[in-house]
């Protein structure tokens, strides 16, 4: 099945990747049977909390279509997106999203340290009550970018 030929190289990657001192993580995106990005967590090799393996496949596959619709594409993992991860995966539109392993199999079988483990539960709280607190304040013009957006995409 071509779900499992791609999650298979995704955890190859991923399993490389360790070797060579990076984390645990893999990603592909594929369009059209085609490998159009891809990318391996990079996070402690670069000192770069945001270079996890799914937003490097992501900003790649983004790249060679030089857009950011991959509503036609699907994203392969070796592990289960994190917030993060799945922010960029809906801002990219893309299509499917298939993973090998889940966060809950990362953390209770594997026992993989996973600061994100909090994260879900967190954000049920109200802003302000997080372990990161969130504060709103407000500006006089708060809301002036979005409305220079909308102005100049005419939707206002």
């Amino acid at each position: 099945m071509v779900h499992t030929k791609w999650l298979d190289k995704t955890v190859k990657m991923a399993i490389e990747n360790v070797r060579k001192g990076g984390g645990p993580f893999a990603a592909i995106v594929v369009k059209d049977g085609e490998i159009i990005g891809t990318g391996t967590n990079l996070v402690h090799l670069n000192n770069d909390p945001s270079a996890h393996a799914e937003l490097l496949a992501i900003r790649e596959a983004c790249t060679a279509l030089s857009s950011i619709d991959l509503s036609d594409c699907v994203l392969y993992a070796s592990g289960e997106p994190c917030p993060m991860c799945l922010g960029a995966a809906y801002w990219s539109t893309v299509g499917n999203i298939y993973y090998a392993c889940s966060k809950a199999d990362a953390l209770e079988d594997a026992n993989f340290d996973n600061p994100l483990a909090e994260f879900f539960p967190d954000q049920t709280k109200e802003p302000e009550n997080r372990e990161v607190p969130f504060i709103q304040m407000k500006t006089e013009n708060s809301l002036a970018p979005f409305h220079e957006w909308n102005r100049k995409n005419m939707k206002a």
